[in-house]
């Protein structure tokens, strides 16, 4: 096991971060603009993310680099600066942990879908080297793939993140019936995975409904386990996404996902500072 994980797993469960999208959309924004993009031209409200979930007690935070590779960028017409905005977005969270947290860079999926040919396995490896090696040269301490539908982008984003001497997060998304949209298990995951250092599931579903998949996780892996849970399913409310889940309420299913094998647990979609100062709680 990577010596730093070592190090963080002698005080688990660790508490990471919650959503980032959210939390930019409340400081400004706008539906259609890249927020990637902010690492660049708002980097005050980026770093105002990035602390206020070390303030709520998080161990490890993340980066606005979740929609940061040369294929997703392309379509900002920002492919050029993909270096300069991982980079940047590294140093952004680095600045705001200072020796609270640990930063582990977010990797997300590239929009496009290899089964279907609209980008190419080479593309795929080339975009993902790119960005984990930009994060890495930022100061990240780690690399967390998340939020990933199809095993085989998975395993080219862990083969990039690999290029670096990072410890390497991979989550899928099991959001149908348990499955990816692919139809793959916990435990296929677990074992297509086991090159990584950590294994893990994020987004899909309310926090409930991740002990299941947490379990299964754990009975297929001897891998720490990382699980960041949304707060519920969204409802529309005057067209805008709400998430309905109170912090109280996320964090009252904590220790029944932990009894189930997490060593690391965070939020995703929905989730905000409050619900990390409560996680933080009952874990502690």
């Amino acid at each position: 096991m990577h010596a730093l994980l070592e190090t963080l797993l002698a005080h688990s469960p660790v508490i990471t971060d919650g959503a980032w999208g959210t939390q930019l959309y409340a400081r400004g924004l706008k539906v259609g603009e890249c927020p990637d993009e902010w690492n660049l031209s708002h980097p005050d409200r980026v770093e105002q993310v990035a602390r206020a979930y070390v303030t709520a007690g998080s161990r490890i935070i993340l980066t606005n680099t979740f929609g940061a590779n040369r294929v997703r960028l392309s379509e900002f017409r920002l492919a050029d600066r993909t270096a300069e905005i991982n980079r940047r977005g590294a140093a952004i969270s680095k600045l705001a942990a200072g020796k609270k947290a640990l930063v582990f860079a977010s990797i997300g999926p590239s929009g496009k879908m290899l089964m279907t040919e609209e980008v190419s396995e080479n593309e795929l490896l080339a975009a993902y080297t790119e960005q984990a090696q930009a994060l890495a040269e930022g100061g990240a301490d780690g690399l967390v793939i998340e939020t990933m539908a199809e095993l085989a982008e998975a395993k080219l984003a862990l083969a990039g993140a690999r290029t670096t001497k990072l410890p390497v997060v991979v989550c899928m998304v099991f959001d149908t019936g348990g499955h990816t949209m692919m139809g793959v298990s916990p435990a296929q995951a677990a074992q297509e995975l086991a090159a990584a250092d950590v294994i893990g599931a994020n987004c899909g579903n309310g926090i409930a409904q991740y002990i299941e998949i947490c379990r299964q996780l754990r009975a297929a892996t001897k891998l720490p386990v990382w699980i960041k849970a949304n707060a519920g399913l969204p409802e529309m409310v005057n067209d805008k996404p709400v998430w309905k889940t109170t912090p109280e309420e996320f964090a009252s299913h904590a220790p029944a996902v932990i009894a189930a094998g997490a060593n690391f647990i965070g939020g995703c979609c929905g989730t905000t500072p409050a619900h990390i100062a409560a996680l933080a709680q009952v874990k502690g």
